[in-house]
């Protein structure tokens, strides 16, 4: 079987790694040089703690055991099983925390409240003031920027994957093919648009309004730490914003200690890892509605390097990256991801939002399942 997969980001270059490991030959084609889009521009995290109950939360500890297992045969993904910890402040937060930790599906996302000093045992970089937080065993790391360089490299090694860039796919031609910006035609047995957030132009052609957003973000990057982050790190903002954290606790957290203004005008959590190099990658910001601002905003960066500050108890090395980042997120936030079948053979999978980099190694595999490679 030849399969031409279209998009070179994290849910393409998926789709290109089953096909291969299938058997199958693949041509990926790429609009740019390298993929320049949200694949890169985000934590790096594998992700599973805040996950909504089943499917998603199915999806993203099967695509968990799929990282690791890849990472271990492609070690330029820089595949680390940190776990993460949020700390937490007070009683609201706390009980906020003690729920998910009583979820029935705990044991699976590994969640445990350590105190304050079992939170510092895991990871003595946290020298600041909290008073326990929720630890998620099975949360893990990637480099970002770096993962869809290594990944490829491996699949050029099997000889049965070849990489077209600077090309922009503008036609679906008939059953199974493309043609590309060149005028030339690539087709074979199946075709896999990966498009990210591009959702115009052919995407539209070809599957017409989907119920698929785009959301953007800020993000920043330090120079090295100088001492190791041993987990990822998130802070209480975040059990607003992700479906796992869902109970009368959180309605109480809601109800009595509003957001700090900055953050809840730009709908904002703390995430955060340490980069191989030492760096820590810091986030985010969400902005929905459009036209979408140009610029980047420096009161979110200020908000979260007080945030950080308070934790690590010292100074955040000097920043010395700022981007804004736009990804492809499903309308209703529920679905793990929009698969659409466009054409006899031809198929459109995009919209996992933040998920995309946890998720899509399964997504992938969903894909090869149901199309049968």
């Amino acid at each position: 079987m030849k399969v031409i997969v279209v998009g070179a980001g994290v849910v393409g270059t998926m789709h290109a790694w089953h096909a291969v490991e299938r058997g199958h030959e693949v041509v990926h084609i790429e609009r740019e040089a390298e993929a320049r889009g949200a694949s890169l521009r985000n934590f790096g995290q594998i992700w599973v703690s805040g996950r909504a109950g089943g499917e998603e939360l199915d999806t993203a500890l099967r695509a968990r055991e799929l990282w690791e297992g890849i990472g271990a045969r492609v070690p330029g993904l820089g595949f680390r099983a940190i776990g993460s910890l949020t700390p937490v402040r007070n009683d609201l937060e706390r009980a906020v925390a003690e729920a998910a930790a009583a979820r029935p599906d705990a044991a699976a996302r590994g969640y445990e409240l350590l105190t304050a000093d079992e939170a510092r045992a895991v990871n003595p970089a946290l020298r600041g003031e909290f008073e326990a937080a929720l630890w998620c065993e099975r949360d893990a790391a990637v480099e970002p920027r770096t993962a869809q360089l290594a990944l490829r490299e491996a699949l050029l090694a099997t000889g049965r994957y070849t990489f077209l860039p600077d090309r922009e796919v503008r036609e679906v031609v008939g059953e199974r093919a493309v043609r590309d910006d060149r005028g030339e035609v690539h087709g074979g047995d199946a075709v896999v648009l990966c498009t990210g957030a591009w959702l115009s132009g052919l995407v539209r052609e070809v599957a017409g309004e989907i119920p698929v957003r785009r959301v953007r973000l800020q993000m920043m990057q330090t120079d090295p730490l100088g001492e190791p982050l041993t987990t990822s790190v998130a802070d209480a903002d975040s059990f607003r914003y992700y479906p796992a954290y869902a109970s009368g606790a959180l309605d109480a957290l809601n109800a009595g200690q509003a957001q700090d203004p900055t953050a809840a005008a730009h709908r904002m959590q703390l995430l955060m890892v340490q980069r191989l190099d030492g760096g820590l990658t810091i986030g985010d910001t969400h902005e929905y509605e459009h036209p979408f601002a140009f610029d980047t905003l420096e009161d979110p960066y200020e908000h979260l390097t007080r945030v950080v500050e308070s934790f690590l108890g010292r100074p955040l090395p000097k920043v010395r990256r700022r981007w804004a980042g736009v990804y492809a997120q499903c309308v209703d936030t529920t679905r793990v991801v929009h698969r659409q079948k466009v054409r006899d053979g031809v198929w459109l999978v995009t919209g996992p939002g933040g998920r995309g980099m946890t998720c899509s190694p399964a997504i992938a595999e969903t894909t090869a399942n149901e199309l049968g490679w």
